[in-house]
C-alpha cells in the first residue's frame, strides 16, 4: 500500500520474522511516541501487529526506521501495511497484552549471549545485578531454550514460577527500560539461584536470597576445584558442559579416559578475546564471528607460537582448534575468576544428546565429573553449541544450534499445506514448513540409539506445540534403513499422509537452492561420506545439473567395494585394500610400508581378498569421504577412524604443513595457486565405463589410479636415496591429494560455464579443499549466467550456504524445498 502525503491517517502494520523477545515492541513504542503517533503494538502468533495514527509523513518515518534500522536481534521477513478507518478516540500509544487466537507463524529467536550492558552492570558493585549469574535484557539471554509456548511471554517460559520483585517488575513494565518484557528478567532477590554439588559431598552448597555473597563463594570453590584438577559439569543455556583446566595436560588426558574419547578434539572456552588470540590466529571476519552475539565455537588455525601452556591433548595432531568465548553471565564470572581457558565439551555419553538436567548428570556421568554446577531455571528445549568456520570470508555452519537455531527461512509463496521433513541419519535436523516460512530445528544428532531417537520425537513435539503444527505431508531420505525414513514411513501409513523420498545428495543441493531462493539449474558437486544412490550403491562423489524439480548426473568417481559393509568405515584399511586389489596382488600388498597392513597377517588379507573377489558382504561405494579414509591409512595417518572426519582433518593438517614449507607462510596468507604449480604428479584419470556412460556424457574418475600413484611415490621413497624425508613426503602427498580433488571439480566446471556452482556435502567442510577449489574455479574466468548475457565472476558464481550446514544437517531443508516447489508448480498449473 502507498501512503499518500499531507493528511492524517491510520494504518495497521503486520510484521513477520524474528520480532518477539528482541525488544521490538518497546522499539516501536519509542518510535511512535517520538513521532507523536497514537495507536498500539502487540505480539500475536503471526508476529507483531502495529496500529499507527497520525500525520502520514510521521508514519512514513516510522515505517522507514522499522525497515532499515530494526532492533539488533530482530529480522523482518515481511511487513504488510493496510489503511484503516481513523479512530478519533485514540489519544496515546500503548503496548497491548499479547494475543494468541491465530495459528503461530512468528519466528522464535535463538538464544543469545549476554550483552555488554548487562556485563557492565554485573561488574558494578553498586548495581543490583552485581555478580548475578542470570542477568539479561531484551538484547540478550535465553530464548528458545526456555520457551514452552507462543507467544513469547513470561508465563509461557520456564521463568513462569519466578515472581518478580518490585524493582524487576518496574523495569519489566517500563517501555523505556531495556528490560521491558525481557521474559527471563530477574535479580538476586527474585530470580534463579546457583548451586554447586561436589561428588564427594552430599552437602549442597546453594546460594541464598543474598545471591551476591553466596555466588562469590560458589565461584571461589569452583575455581579452587578446577585448579586442583577437578572435572566439573556446568549448566549453560541449552545444556551442560563438562569442563576442566585447558592448561592441565594430565586432567585433559584424564577427561579423555573418563569419556572414552580417544582423539576427537575438544572445544576451548577462552577467558576473553585477548586470551583467544593467544591460542589461535584469524582474519577480521573470524574475530567478528567468534565475538558475535551468537558466540559459536569457531574452528581456527592454531598459532605456531601459542602464547599459553595449552594441553596438546585438546586437539592432538591437528592444526585447528575450536575456540569460543563466554556467553552467559555465569561463564564470565567463572572465567574472570579462573583467569585461564577451560575445556568445555558437551555433557553427554558419547553419541547421545546433550544433558539438560542435573539429575541426569548424576545418573549418566557420575564416573566422569567431580562436581556439578547447577541452577533452578529449567531448560525446556535442549540446544547444543553451534560450530562454525570461516572460508573465503564467509561463515560456514558445521553444527546448527545455540545462537542460530531454530533457523527460519522465509518462503516467497504461501503454503497451503504443512510440510515436515525428517532429515538424514547423521547430524539429524528436522524442517517444518507452513504459511510463509520454513524452520530448521537445532542439531539433534546421529540417530543410532534410542536416546537420540527420543530426542528426535521431543523436537518434533516442541514444534508441534509451539506452532500447533500438524504435518500434511512428510518428506524423508531414500535410504530405507535410516531411522528418520522408517519413522516417516510408519507415520505416513498411520496418519494416511503422503510421503516423498528424496535422494540424499540431491537434497544437499536443494538446501543451498532453498537458502538462496534460487530457481535456475546449477552445476552442483555433492561430496560426502555416504548416502544411498538411485542404483542401490552408496554415492558421495556426485556432480549434477540440478534445479528444484530434477537432477542429472554428469560425473562421479568409479565405485569401489566396502569389504564387510559398515565394518569398512570403522576399519578403513579395508577400503584401502579394496582399491589396491584392483592393481596389486596380495603378496605385493603385504610388502607395502603401510602400518595398518603390516599389522595384519596374510591369512586375514587373503580372506578380505576372497570377499572382494566373490563380492561377499561387500557394498559398492563411490564416496569421496571414504577415499579420504583410504588415503589417510595409506599415509600412516590413521589405522582406524576414532571420530568422523578424522582422516580429512589429519590430511589437511599435513597438507598445510607442506604449504607452509613451500611458501614460508600460511595458506590463508598467500595465493594457493602458486603452490599448486609445484604438484605435477597426482592427477585423477577419467575414463568411460561403457557405451551407455559415454552416450550420456558421464565422466567417471578412478580413485584406484590415484591411490596407486600415492603408493608408487611411497615405494620410490623407501627404495631410493631421497633428499626428501618421509614426513615431508607425507605432507606433500596430502597436499597433492587435496589438489587432485579440487582440480577435478575445476575440470568438470569448465565444461559448464553458464551455470552457477554449488559445493555441498560434508567433504566440502574441509577448509583447505574448499579454498583450493575456489582458487581453481577463479582461474576459469567469468561466465555467462544461464545464457542471458550477464557476466558473473567467482563471487557471484558460487551459491553460498549462508547459515545452512552443507553437511547432513542441511538435508531436511533440501527435502522441504523439493516438496515446496512441487506444490508451487501444482498450484500454478491449476
Amino acid at each position: 500500500m502507498t501512503i499518500h502525503s499531507g493528511y492524517r491517517q491510520q494504518v495497521i502494520l503486520n510484521i513477520n520474522g524474528i520480532v518477539q523477545g528482541v525488544g521490538f515492541r518497546p522499539f516501536v513504542y519509542r518510535l511512535a511516541t517520538q513521532s507523536n503517533l497514537y495507536g498500539s503494538v502487540l505480539n500475536n502468533q503471526q508476529g507483531v501487529c502495529i496500529h499507527l495514527q497520525g500525520m502520514n509523513t510521521d508514519i512514513n518515518k516510522v515505517v522507514h526506521q522499522l525497515k532499515v534500522n530494526p532492533p539488533p536481534l530482530a529480522r523482518i521477513d515481511k511487513l504488510l501495511i493496510k489503511e484503516e478507518a481513523i479512530d478519533y478516540s485514540l489519544n496515546d500509544f500503548v503496548i497491548e497484552t499479547s494475543s494468541s487466537h491465530e495459528d503461530a507463524i512468528v519466528s522464535i529467536s535463538a538464544d543469545k549471549s549476554v550483552c555488554g550492558d548487562c556485563l557492565v552492570e554485573m561488574r558494578n558493585p553498586k548495581n543490583r545485578h552485581y555478580q548475578y549469574p542470570f542477568t539479561n535484557c531484551t538484547n540478550c539471554g535465553p530464548r528458545y531454550s526456555i520457551i514452552n509456548n507462543l507467544p513469547y511471554d513470561r508465563f509461557n517460559t520456564s521463568m513462569a514460577d519466578f515472581v518478580m520483585c518490585d524493582e524487576c517488575a518496574h523495569a519489566y513494565n517500563d517501555p523505556l527500560n531495556r528490560r521491558y518484557h525481557a521474559q527471563p528478567v530477574s535479580c538476586p532477590k527474585c530470580g534463579p539461584q546457583l548451586s554447586y554439588v561436589q561428588s564427594n559431598s552430599q552437602q549442597e552448597k546453594a546460594s541464598t536470597v543474598n545471591g551476591d555473597i553466596s555466588t562469590k563463594q560458589i565461584i571461589h570453590q569452583i575455581v579452587n576445584d578446577l585448579n586442583q584438577g577437578k572435572i566439573l559439569a556446568i549448566k549453560g543455556l541449552g545444556g551442560f558442559h563438562i569442563v576442566c583446566d585447558a592448561t592441565n595436560d594430565a586432567v585433559v588426558k584424564q577427561l579423555r579416559q573418563r569419556k572414552q574419547r580417544k582423539a576427537k578434539p575438544f572445544a576451548v572456552m577462552a577467558t576473553d578475546l585477548a586470551n583467544a588470540k593467544q591460542m589461535v590466529e584469524g582474519t577480521a571476519k573470524e574475530w567478528q564471528i567468534i565475538n558475535s552475539a551468537e558466540k559459536p565455537i569457531t574452528l581456527m588455525r592454531k598459532r605456531s607460537d601459542i602464547k599459553i601452556n595449552l594441553s596438546p591433548a585438546i586437539a592432538p595432531e591437528l592444526d585447528t582448534l575450536g575456540v569460543f568465548l563466554p556467553y552467559t553471565p555465569l561463564h564470565h564470572l567463572l572465567l574472570e575468576a579462573f583467569k585461564k581457558p577451560i575445556v568445555a565439551t558437551s555433557a553427554n555419553v558419547s553419541g547421545l544428546p546433550i544433558i539438560i538436567d542435573g539429575n541426569e548428570i548424576k545418573q549418566q556421568l557420575a564416573h566422569v565429573v567431580d562436581g556439578i554446577v547447577d541452577h533452578n531455571r529449567p531448560i525446556v528445549n535442549a540446544c547444543d553449541d553451534s560450530v562454525v568456520q570461516v572460508i573465503d570470508e564467509k561463515i560456514q555452519v558445521i553444527r546448527l544450534a545455540r545462537g542460530y537455531a531454530p533457523l527460519s527461512i522465509p518462503l516467497t509463496n504461501k503454503l497451503q499445506h504443512q510440510l515436515l521433513a525428517v532429515g538424514a541419519q547423521q547430524k539429524n535436523t528436522q524442517c517444518f514448513a507452513f504459511n510463509e516460512s520454513a524452520f530448521v530445528s537445532p542439531h539433534i544428532g546421529d540417530l543410532h540409539n534410542l536416546e537420540t531417537s527420543e530426542y528426535f520425537e521431543q523436537t518434533l513435539a516442541t514444534f508441534n506445540r509451539l506452532y500447533q503444527f500438524n504435518a500434511e505431508q512428510i518428506i524423508a531420505d531414500k535410504h530405507p534403513e535410516y531411522t528418520s525414513s522408517q519413522w516417516a514411513q510408519t507415520q505416513s501409513i498411520k496418519q494416511h499422509l503422503p510421503l516423498a523420498n528424496i535422494q540424499h545428495h540431491y537434497a544437499h543441493v536443494l538446501s543451498i537452492l532453498a537458502v538462496n531462493n534460487y530457481q535456475q539449474p546449477v552445476l552442483a558437486f555433492s561430496f560426502d561420506g555416504t548416502g544411498l544412490g538411485d542404483n542401490g550403491e552408496l554415492w558421495g562423489s556426485e556432480c549434477m545439473l540440478a534445479d528444484a524439480h530434477r537432477y542429472e548426473i554428469k560425473s562421479h568417481f568409479k565405485s569401489f567395494k566396502l569389504i564387510g559393509g559398515e565394518q569398512a568405515i570403522k576399519q578403513p584399511v579395508r577400503i584401502l585394500l579394496a582399491l589396491l586389489f584392483e592393481t596389486m596382488s596380495v603378496a605385493e600388498i603385504m610388502s607395502l610400508p603401510i602400518n595398518a597392513i603390516q599389522q595384519m597377517d596374510s591369512s586375514t588379507v587373503n580372506n578380505l581378498f576372497n570377499m572382494w573377489t566373490n563380492n561377499s558382504a561387500c557394498i559398492e561405494c563411490r564416496s569421496v569421504g571414504r577415499i579420504f579414509d583410504a588415503v589417510a591409512v595409506a599415509l600412516n595417518l590413521i589405522n582406524q577412524n576414532d571420530f568422523e572426519a578424522q582422516a580429512g582433518m589429519l590430511i589437511s593438517t599435513h597438507a598445510n604443513q607442506a604449504v607452509a614449507s613451500n611458501n614460508q607462510q600460511p595458506i590463508s596468507n598467500n595465493d594457493a595457486t602458486n603452490t599448486l604449480s609445484l604438484i605435477p604428479d597426482i592427477k585423477l584419470n577419467s575414463h568411460e565405463i561403457d557405451k551407455a556412460a559415454k552416450d550420456a556424457h558421464i565422466q567417471v574418475f578412478e580413485p584406484a589410479n590415484l591411490v596407486n600413484q600415492l603408493i608408487t611415490r611411497l615405494i620410490q621413497n623407501k627404495s631410493e636415496t631421497c633428499t626428501q624425508g618421509l614426513p615431508q613426503l607425507t605432507n606433500q602427498l596430502c597436499l597433492e591429494f587435496i589438489d587432485s580433488i579440487s582440480q577435478t571439480v575445476a575440470n568438470v566446471a569448465e565444461r559448464f560455464p553458464s551455470h552457477k556452482i554449488v559445493l555441498c556435502g560434508g567433504v566440502f567442510q574441509n577448509k583447505l579443499l574448499y579454498e583450493m577449489t575456489l582458487r581453481k574455479l577463479s582461474k576459469l574466468g567469468n561466465a555467462n549466467g544461464n545464457g542471458n548475457g550477464n557476466q558473473f565472476g567467482l563471487e557471484d558464481r558460487i551459491l553460498p550456504s549462508r547459515l545452512v550446514p552443507i553437511n547432513d544437517a542441511g538435508i531436511s531443508l533440501g527435502q522441504i524445498w523439493y516438496a515446496y516447489q512441487q506444490l508451487n508448480r501444482s498450484q500454478t498449473q491449476h
